[in-house]
């Protein structure tokens, strides 16, 4: 059983609620460790993201999470994520490239 820790996602976030910031992939489990909402711009902005459940249903993880200018918002966790090839991290914003996602996890396969 291979364990490697990644980068999941940086990407930044658009104002696109279905936007995909991560996939597990199919054949294996991650862990998702931390997470990292990045405003870049000199007005406060604000980010929802969402998990999936066992079944790939998404679940609000952050909802309207407000991060203030040149800040950031930091989340160290422990979320398991199987794979099945549909379960997917959602990330969105109050407005375009005003916010960066930074994912980092281990992949378990």
């Amino acid at each position: 059983m291979a364990t490697v820790s990644k980068l999941l996602a940086r990407a930044a976030l658009t104002t696109t609620n279905s936007t995909v910031l991560y996939t597990v992939p199919a054949s294996g489990t991650t862990v998702l460790t931390n997470i990292i909402i990045s405003n870049i711009t000199g007005t406060a902005a604000s980010f929802n993201l969402t998990l999936p459940n066992a079944t790939g249903t998404q679940v609000a993880f952050a909802t309207a999470v407000v991060v203030p200018a040149n800040s950031i918002a930091s989340f160290d966790l422990k979320q398991v994520l199987s794979g099945s090839g549909t379960q997917t991290i959602i990330g969105w914003a109050s407005a375009n490239s005003a916010l960066t996602a930074h994912l980092s996890g281990v992949e378990i396969s």
